[in-house]
């Protein structure tokens, strides 16, 4: 492994030397205002190169996810993301780590929480942070509050009371997953999909009355749907998303600096703002809480 170079210079200069950097055009070519082409759309903040991270290949962050998610990886494939919360907070890492390659790698989600999805250097996937994670993985401070959310087609009248004798669908490998079987304890087995796609898809087809997973999630799907779908209900779980990383990687302080950094100075909030509001079209407040016990 080889540390990324850290471009120490402010100014005119720092933008000459990231132009000179990235003249060879590919996914790190630098984009009409400045910034390389591989950080999309996304507007990243304070100065460049003031950190180091330790990658697989020098000058380049090799991210895997279940790629694209609504809000948070913005576009129909892998390839057409340029936005959203999580590759734009991405694209903020990877900036004041001087690093100017993005390489973004599909992954099931059940794999990569489980430490089977190979080489890469970080993930930002709406991942929580859990004991049982953290035996396989490692993760960055918190940088998201989630809930679990409770989506349903738009005709549908399922309420708090008749959740647990609804028929449940969860992806695999998820927080929404463990809630229903340990929490919620349906009368019938909750159905599991590989995706969050395959989760949406049962439910607007009607072959499952409910799909639980991230408040954050599922209010992006409602939001896509045309008015098909819908979310009646948020769970509290008291959890919280992180920066994902390999088991012992260098890489987890350097990052928990940077998101200490990103935090004081406002663009996590304005990432949020930004993206997740917007994808949403409601205020996630507006969302009553459901209490399962």
């Amino acid at each position: 492994m080889r540390l990324a170079r850290t471009v120490a210079v402010t100014g005119a200069l720092a933008l000459a030397l990231g132009l000179a950097a990235c003249s060879s055009g590919g996914n790190g070519a630098a984009s009409a205002n400045g910034n390389p082409s591989s950080y999309g759309d996304c507007a990243v903040t304070g100065a460049a190169g003031t950190h180091k991270l330790d990658l697989i290949k020098d000058g380049t962050i090799t991210v895997k996810a279940d790629l694209p998610s609504p809000g948070w990886y913005n576009g129909d494939t892998v390839e057409s993301i340029r936005s959203g919360f999580d590759f734009c907070l991405l694209a903020n890492i990877a900036h004041r780590a001087g690093v100017t390659n993005i390489v973004l790698q599909n992954s099931s989600f059940d794999g990569l929480v489980a430490g089977k999805a190979g080489a890469f250097d970080m993930s930002l996937n709406q991942i929580t942070i859990t004991d049982e994670r953290k035996k396989v993985m490692d993760f960055s401070d918190p940088y998201f509050q989630s809930t679990a959310g409770v989506l349903v087609k738009k005709d549908s009248a399922l309420t708090e009371s008749t959740l647990a004798g609804s028929s449940i669908g969860v992806k695999q490998g998820t927080v929404g997953q463990m809630l229903v079987t340990d929490v919620i304890k349906p009368k019938t087995a909750p159905a599991v999909f590989p995706g969050d796609a395959e989760q949406q898809a049962a439910v607007a087809a009607g072959r499952i009355d409910a799909g639980i997973q991230d408040l954050s999630i599922v209010l992006g799907a409602a939001a896509q749907s045309g008015g098909a779908l819908k979310v009646v209900g948020q769970i509290p779980t008291d959890e919280h998303y992180g920066v994902m990383f390999p088991k012992g990687s260098k890489n987890v302080a350097t990052v928990n600096e940077i998101l200490t950094e990103l935090r004081k100075d406002g663009t996590l909030d304005k990432l949020s703002s930004t993206y997740l509001t917007q994808a949403y079209g409601v205020d996630p407040a507006a969302i009553p809480v459901w209490s399962i016990k």
